[in-house]
């Protein structure tokens, strides 16, 4: 029998299976295990919205929403990046994506010819590798341990001198899946001056944008707006990662050509969804900081357990996570010791392997949980490393 598998993209040869997704099922079927796994808020959509969608059904707005987005979506889109952020993208600038996820599917297509370098910083989310090698392109991945978990425009501009001409995109996340760390205006600013003038995007991932804990969030797009391409979106700001509605803004000429994979890879979103987020960016503009009160609260309990334990952590300043490094007298093989954890300890951490150089030796714990289970799996995970020391 033929094996059609052969007569693929061949570019899917160099894109396996989500470790991290394969590592969450296997801890979800241990009873009684505390889940720190998956970055899900488990905060409710905020009732407002709710009720924003089911208006919407009963208005009958069933029919296809414009290609790029609904007006009023786009237009409290707009509002939103601007009062909050200084970000300035009028409505045609902005295209309603389906999810973060699309959005950056449709930035990397559009821009990457075969060949093309992507210079990505690690520890970092795996999607962007994956995105950038079926689309025929070269992940450039830059460990960044040793500065903090951040791209120096140091680090920036030996690889771009290393790499030569061939780079055509730099990928920025924060606040950082998987670190939790962000970046202040003059570092942003010092990147920006390394990038400018030059054929080269930014790609920005500001999908955690509102859960900024110690210092107002800035952008890149503040400083290098004409090279800089925006994703963000409503999924982790207002607990609504099932809506699936992203943001991805840039200047018009580019909008217009990335608007071509956008329209031709989904048509458009759900209009229902759309009534929804305009709901979320308009009267529901401030709903995240209830949730990013209790996220900081969840942290520095976190943070108190781990250094009690004499695991090594930068304390993170946004999203809902925290990158930990083992305590050096316990397993070292981030990957093992996970597992360990997970079936004899009931914690599910992510071994921080799976995230890229640098990460090797770190857990990621997602604190998008109750405090009652962080306070449990805290003690878990203490009886846990005393039982190992004990051995």
């Amino acid at each position: 029998m033929m094996d059609m598998t052969n007569y693929l993209n061949r570019q899917l040869s160099g894109v396996k299976a989500s470790a991290i997704l394969t590592f969450a099922n296997f801890a979800q079927q241990i009873p009684n295990v505390i889940n720190f796994t998956l970055g899900e808020p488990d905060f409710n959509t905020p009732d407002h919205i709710k009720q924003a969608a089911i208006k919407s059904i009963d208005d009958d707005h069933s029919h296809y929403a414009p290609a790029n987005g609904t007006l009023t979506l786009r237009q409290n889109a707009s509002t939103f990046l601007a009062g909050k952020y200084r970000q300035h993208y009028t409505p045609d600038e902005i295209i309603v994506t389906q999810g973060a996820t699309e959005a950056l599917y449709t930035v990397i297509v559009s821009v990457l010819n075969p060949g093309d370098k992507v210079i990505i910083p690690t520890p970092t989310f795996p999607l962007y590798i994956a995105d950038v090698t079926v689309a025929g392109g070269q992940p450039v991945l830059v460990n960044t341990a040793a500065t903090g978990f951040k791209l120096t425009p140091e680090l920036l501009t030996e690889t771009l001198a290393r790499e030569g001409d061939g780079v055509k995109m730099v990928v920025l996340n924060y606040p950082s899946n998987p670190t939790g760390v962000v970046y202040s205006s003059e570092e942003l600013k010092a990147l920006a001056d390394v990038l400018r003038d030059k054929p080269i995007f930014a790609l920005c991932d500001e999908i955690y944008s509102e859960l900024h804990y110690d210092q107002p969030h800035v952008s890149l797009s503040n400083y290098l707006p004409e090279q800089t391409i925006l994703v963000t979106g409503v999924s982790k700001s207002h607990a609504m990662t099932g809506w699936r509605i992203g943001l991805l803004c840039a200047p018009q000429p580019l909008i217009n050509e990335l608007s071509k994979i956008h329209q031709f890879t989904i048509t458009s979103t759900a209009t229902v969804t759309q009534d929804a987020a305009a709901a979320a960016l308009g009267a529901g503009k401030d709903d995240a900081l209830p949730m990013r009160d209790a996220y900081v609260a969840r942290r520095d309990y976190i943070l108190t357990a781990l250094n009690e334990l004499g695991f090594k952590t930068i304390k993170p300043n946004g999203a809902f996570y925290i990158y930990t490094k083992i305590a050096s007298d316990l397993e070292q093989d981030d990957e093992k010791f996970a597992y360990d954890l997970a079936e004899k300890g009931l914690v599910a951490a992510v071994p921080g392997s799976y995230f890229g150089p640098g990460g090797e030796h770190y857990l990621r714990l997602s604190y998008a949980t109750s405090m009652a289970e962080i306070r449990q799996g805290m003690t878990n995970l203490k009886d846990y490393v005393e039982r190992q020391r004990a051995e």
